[in-house]
């Protein structure tokens, strides 16, 4: 089993918050969303692992067990191309759980017309896989979600 950490402080609302259809509907993979506090910080790594993909607005980590989670930072962030995102590692980097791998600001997102709303997917997992999803308030490093 596998525990997926928040990677962004705020509020877990559920996939079907997500502006999103192909994120709401779970088509790229069970999990949850965060909507982040409003203001400057650091999104860290859901969990520990090799970082496989590194945008600006979402990152791919993947476990030694194979399992992969994607973080997504906002939604249509990717027309951004980088502006407000800082990357703070490197593709291909080794990442403990907790470690910072993007700083950015939802409120910037959120003042640009665009939702800052975070999905949080565990790629390829069969539904049912994900379990224990948290609800309500969390903080960086809290339990998002269990992969069994």
């Amino acid at each position: 089993m596998t525990t997926v950490l928040a990677p962004v402080e705020g509020a877990a609302v559920g996939l079907a918050a997500v502006p999103d259809p192909v994120f709401s509907a779970g088509m790229v993979g069970p999990g949850t969303a965060i909507d982040p506090l409003r203001g400057p910080g650091k999104a860290v790594a859901p969990i520990a692992g090799k970082i496989m993909k590194l945008h600006p607005h979402a990152y791919v980590i993947v476990g030694d067990d194979g399992k992969g989670v994607l973080v997504h930072l906002g939604i249509d962030t990717v027309q951004l191309k980088g502006k407000g995102f800082q990357l703070l590692a490197a593709e291909g980097d080794r990442v403990s759980a907790g470690q910072p791998v993007v700083a950015w600001d939802p409120a910037v997102i959120e003042a640009g017309g665009r939702s800052p709303m975070c999905p949080v997917v565990a790629l390829d997992a069969l539904s049912g896989a994900v379990t224990g999803v948290a609800e309500g308030a969390v903080h960086v490093g809290d339990a998002l979600f269990r992969w069994e």
